[in-house]
C-alpha cells in the first residue's frame, strides 16, 4: 500500500489530520537525517510563510525532498494552512507541486473538517488503487 509522508509542527494540526486518514504514515523528523522511502507516497505538509510567501515549505520537508530517488516516488501533495493568512494559505503545496511536478491533491485548513477527511480518504483510495492513474481528489 502506498504510504503518506508528513511533517507536523508543535501545533500538531498536520499530525491530527494524518491520524484521521487511517493510512500508513511516516512522520518526518524536525531535525537530523530525513528518512528515505522506496514506495510511492503522498506528502502532507503545513505551510510556513511570511507575509510575502517566503519560507512556505518547512525545512524538514525540503531536506526530505532533496533526495531525488525519494522525490521521484511522490504522487502528490496535500497542503495544510490557516485561512487567516489569506493568499499564503496552503502555499507550501503550490511551491512543492511546481518544483516537483506533482499535483496539489487538497488544501486543508488546520487539521481538516470531517468533510475534508472523507474527501481525502476517497481520493487516496482512488489514487492508491492504481498508481499510474492521474492524481485527483474528487470534489
Amino acid at each position: 500500500m502506498t504510504t503518506l509522508a508528513f511533517y507536523s509542527s508543535r501545533s500538531g494540526n498536520t499530525a491530527r489530520l494524518v491520524e484521521r486518514l487511517d493510512r500508513p504514515a511516516l512522520r518526518l523528523p524536525a531535525h537530523g537525517e530525513p528518512p528515505r522511502l522506496g514506495v510511492p507516497f503522498v506528502l502532507i505538509t503545513p505551510t510556513y510563510a511570511d507575509g510575502e510567501g517566503r519560507g512556505a515549505v518547512p525545512k524538514p520537508v525540503i531536506r526530505f525532498l532533496n533526495h531525488a530517488p525519494t522525490r521521484a516516488l511522490m504522487r502528490g501533495v496535500i497542503a495544510c494552512g490557516n485561512r487567516n493568512f489569506g493568499e499564503t494559505f496552503a502555499l507550501a503545496g503550490d511551491v512543492i507541486a511546481r518544483k516537483c511536478g506533482v499535483p496539489v491533491l487538497a488544501r486543508v485548513e488546520l487539521a481538516g473538517t470531517d468533510t475534508d477527511i472523507l474527501r481525502i480518504r476517497a481520493g487516496l483510495s482512488h489514487l492508491f488503487a492504481d498508481t499510474e492513474a492521474p492524481c485527483s481528489i474528487p470534489a
